[in-house]
């Protein structure tokens, strides 16, 4: 314990030392996790809608007011030719086209039933496809506006009626913020954690302190422990400012227990940091540790959940997801931050979790040579 304790008394005064580290440790957290949950929204509005109308009608304008009203489009030109309409998605200035056919009043009145003609601008799918269900959507409603208006009923209706009413479980208001913070706050934890580990082993060799120490009677497990409590500390205090900004800016109060989260962090804490050291451990200078820990961050963030579903994944991604750490740390915060989960609903991730830190640690301190 003596031994241990010297080491981490030099690893401290390191970092300390160091003021680049503290901001990165400490601010930019911060600043990500306030500028990032505000950029990365899942609800697409300013939808760029072109209309094309043969009609002129009544109805025709009613439902381009329904569309504009809506809140999800804006209208960036009202043409009587289709090929002006086209030339603006040329321009990439829409991203939608909506054309009203003439007689599109006359057709619903009196033969029931009108067409309508919708192109979606492909170039970015997720736009498209989301302002192309909007669109469908809010049309289907006026279709529903315009039949209630028709139909006359009797003072008394004979005629059973059935009110469906919905309401979201978990996250009633659908703020995405609830959803995608709890994410981030993992994937920062998760690039810092690894980043910083990953080039410490390798900066000891190029200063040519790593021969110094190799010559101690140090034993490598002692080496690899004091490497990685204190950015298992540093990691702690990462984790209790981002859950205080998710407080202050976002007014997000978990569910679930404090404990529960703090309980699976430090654990996932000792599985990514021994990741870190593992990578640290087999390069040899410190812009091969950066780009190792790049490339795997990447595919963590990637095939992580915060973006894509993985339930949406092919069957080979979902089982490498099954390798990747990140995944289990965003499914629980979410769990307990939305749902209230405690320790019992997430004992399997835990176990999971604490299987990587004990394979990825015990790898690490096998990995580093003393003798080179």
């Amino acid at each position: 314990m003596r031994i241990l304790y010297f080491i981490l008394q030099k690893e401290f005064r390191q970092i300390l030392r160091d003021p680049s580290i503290m901001r990165i440790i400490f601010l930019l957290p911060v600043v990500q996790l306030i500028v990032l949950p505000m950029a990365a929204d899942y609800e697409m509005k300013n939808i760029q809608l072109s209309v094309t109308d043969h009609d002129h009608s009544s109805y025709s304008r009613k439902l381009v007011d329904k569309i504009t009203a809506s809140g999800y489009f804006k209208l960036v030109s009202y043409d009587g030719a289709f090929a002006q309409s086209m030339h603006q998605v040329e321009l990439d200035k829409a991203d939608l086209i909506l054309e009203i056919p003439a007689q599109f009043e006359k057709e619903l009145v009196k033969e029931d039933k009108a067409s309508l003609f919708v192109a979606v601008n492909a170039i970015n799918g997720v736009k498209g496809n989301l302002g192309g269900a909007y669109l469908t959507t809010i049309i289907r409603s006026f279709n529903n506006d315009i039949r209630t208006e028709w139909i006359q009923f009797p003072r008394f209706s004979p005629e059973p009626t059935i009110e469906v009413a919905s309401s979201n479980w978990f996250n009633p208001h659908m703020n995405y913020k609830l959803f995608m913070v709890p994410g981030i706050l993992v994937l920062l934890l998760t690039m810092i954690g690894t980043n910083l580990t990953a080039i410490n082993i390798v900066r000891e060799k190029e200063i040519g302190t790593i021969e110094q120490i190799n010559v101690t009677p140090i034993k490598k497990y002692q080496f690899i422990l004091g490497k990685l409590i204190p950015f298992w500390i540093l990691g702690m205090v990462v984790m209790t400012l981002g859950l205080l900004v998710a407080r202050l800016v976002y007014g997000i109060i978990p569910t679930g227990s404090f404990l529960t989260i703090y309980v699976f962090a430090a654990v996932y804490l000792l599985a990514v940091l021994g990741l870190g050291l593992l990578v640290s451990t087999y390069s040899a200078t410190q812009q091969q540790a950066m780009l190792v820990s790049f490339f795997i961050m990447m595919i963590f963030i990637l095939m992580g959940g915060l973006y894509t579903s993985i339930d949406s994944m092919p069957e080979w991604a979902k089982w490498i997801t099954r390798f990747n750490p990140v995944s289990y740390f965003i499914e629980v915060m979410r769990m307990v931050v939305l749902k209230g989960s405690t320790l019992a609903d997430i004992k399997q991730q835990l176990l999971i979790i604490s299987g990587f830190a004990v394979v990825l640690n015990a790898w690490a301190v096998y990995s580093y040579k003393k003798r080179q």
